[in-house]
């Protein structure tokens, strides 16, 4: 987990967006258009950012099509704490502790 979450959080250009995406996630299920309109962020690169945290298993989907929601995995519902505290600890400018 510690890997994956270095990764969310400062290994890519993208990294905002996707810490965004889990903690709307967090709150209730949301299908790409919603997370869109909510973070208000394009449709194209709400979906680009749900594949990749879907390919890391820290999120699932169930449905079909536009009608498809986006859940946190069973894995990062487990380890969400662990993520808010890495993030908390790097917005206060202390050094990730994973």
């Amino acid at each position: 987990m510690k890997k994956i979450i270095q990764w969310v959080l400062l290994g890519t250009k993208g990294s905002k967006n996707r810490v965004r995406i889990i903690q709307k996630i967090k709150e209730k299920p949301y299908n790409i258009n919603q997370l869109s309109k909510e973070l208000n962020l394009n449709y194209r690169t709400v979906k680009h950012h749900l594949a990749k945290l879907k390919e890391l298993k820290l999120v699932e989907s169930y449905g079909e099509r536009y009608g498809k929601l986006y859940f946190l995995s069973d894995f990062m519902s487990e380890h969400y704490d662990e993520f808010m505290e890495s993030l908390k600890s790097m917005e206060s400018g202390r050094t990730l502790s994973i």
